[in-house]
């Protein structure tokens, strides 16, 4: 795939939106490819044991801009076991969880774009890793519970419930922690040892907090985190310690015995969730601009090595909101979100980032698993990292902009077809184009089509 320039894409998308657009046979709640496997499925669960397996493909090309042109396809295969203890063992309000990933393919980022909010939220490096393993136990009926082990936190925190439509990777995990911590941080495709207390002293508020070892691959700021723990099984806990708490509070969501859709929207109003919370890792990180000999690390007499900082952290809120919701359909609705992070500048290379968007659920008649969404994102490159742009003779960095339409069709219980289409305005944030020095990176313009399976 390569070099050549895949115009190809354009009528392959075309060709998936007219199959989303036609109505469905059967849209129903997702049932697996392989269906109960002989029996196999009901047999476990009735012992507490429950097997789940999904992939997801894509298939992305830079039609225009960035490093160069071309398409890759990366995918990613996710195994999970879950026990329910009360069922295995006895042990009420238990689960065990162990999962693994299978990550194939070529990211597209890296070598086609070098922006900083990666086209494709599946992207890593190669291998077979296990992911995350731990234990949860709930407590007080279920108004709490403490999960302790290898965890990846981007499963809770930081979470926005509909950005999770969206392809491009900071739709996640935002761009703040994504540069910021040591590897990322413990977030896919990585993750940390440590323990997580989730507790609810209202039916509409939830307490999140936790700690985690800051540092998945054990090495330096600089070092590749995924390297370094390339099979998952690299349990560190010999650096910095990552302190993350969240407050949660709900309006208008329906009680568990109230899900059951109806033809009219609920009279109490339309739904929304609202979070506020912090991280604290305790490790330290390097100076963006300064060396230890107080020189600009851009002055050749710099002796090269940044000035280490004690501490590190940052504030986020996120917003997810029901605006309005068909009255005659209320499987119809219309959402929005917002998340917007902020982080001290000396010892981050981003001190602002912004992504936020909308998602509308069964757009077209017959469609009622269907999605379609747009979002955009902000990163904004530190005011620290921008002198030492300046301090090199370059024109400073300062913002890179995004943004994504995407179309999630249910093609069958087990089968979504997602394409996809996103625009990046000063890539890198205003990074120079390493094949025309003189110039920084053109705007790209990403397209593909990622498709997940359900086994």
């Amino acid at each position: 795939m390569g070099e050549s320039r895949p115009f190809w894409i354009g009528g392959s998308l075309a060709a998936i939106f007219v199959a989303a657009a036609s109505p469905a046979t059967a849209q129903s709640a997702n049932t697996g490819l392989l269906g109960d496997m002989g029996g196999l499925r009901t047999v476990l669960g009735n012992e507490g044991i429950t097997l789940s397996l999904t992939d997801s493909e894509n298939l992305l090309a830079n039609l225009t801009g960035g490093v160069k042109q071309g398409a890759t396809m990366q995918g990613v295969t996710t195994g999970t076991l879950e026990v329910d203890t009360g069922k295995a063992f006895g042990l009420q309000g238990g689960t065990f969880h162990i999962s693994a990933l299978q990550i194939h393919g070529q990211p597209l980022s890296a070598a086609y774009l070098d922006d900083l909010q990666a086209a494709n939220g599946n992207e890593a490096e190669d291998t077979t890793r296990l992911w995350e393993l731990w234990y949860d136990q709930s407590f007080d009926y279920a108004r709490a519970d403490v999960k302790i082990g290898q965890q990846s936190i981007d499963n809770e925190f930081i979470v926005s419930k509909y950005s999770g439509l969206f392809v491009n990777t900071m739709a996640g995990w935002p761009l703040i922690p994504s540069d910021d911590l040591y590897g990322g941080g413990p977030a896919y495709p990585l993750a940390s040892l440590g323990a997580r207390l989730q507790f609810k002293p209202t039916d509409n508020e939830t307490i999140l907090a936790g700690v985690f070892d800051d540092n998945p691959g054990g090495g330096a700021f600089s070092d590749d985190a995924q390297a370094l723990n390339s099979n998952g099984a690299k349990f560190n806990l010999n650096t910095g310690a990552l302190f993350i708490a969240e407050f949660q509070y709900s309006v208008n969501e329906p009680a568990v015995g109230d899900m059951v859709q109806t033809s009219q929207p609920p009279s109490t109003g339309l739904p929304g969730t609202y979070k506020i919370g912090f991280w604290y890792d305790t490790g330290f990180f390097p100076d963006q601009r300064f060396g230890t000999d107080g020189l600009s690390l851009a002055n050749p007499n710099s002796n090269g090595n940044p000035q280490m900082h004690k501490g590190n952290y940052s504030i986020y809120g996120v917003i997810d909101q029901t605006v309005w919701q068909s009255a005659a359909d209320s499987s119809r609705n219309l959402n929005l979100f917002i998340r917007i992070m902020g982080a001290p500048g000396n010892q981050n290379l981003i001190d602002c980032s912004v992504n936020g968007g909308v998602m509308l659920s069964a757009p077209l008649p017959g469609r009622d698993n269907d999605l379609v969404g747009m979002d955009f994102g902000l990163g904004k490159v530190s005011g620290r990292a921008a002198d030492l742009d300046r301090d090199e003779d370059i024109t400073a960095r300062g913002s890179e902009e995004l943004i994504e339409l995407t179309y999630q069709a249910q093609v069958t219980p087990w089968l979504t077809l997602q394409p996809d289409m996103q625009y990046v305005v000063n890539p890198g944030a205003g990074i120079l184009d390493p094949n025309n020095p003189i110039h920084n990176l053109r705007n790209e313009f990403v397209a593909g089509v990622r498709a997940s399976i359900i086994f």
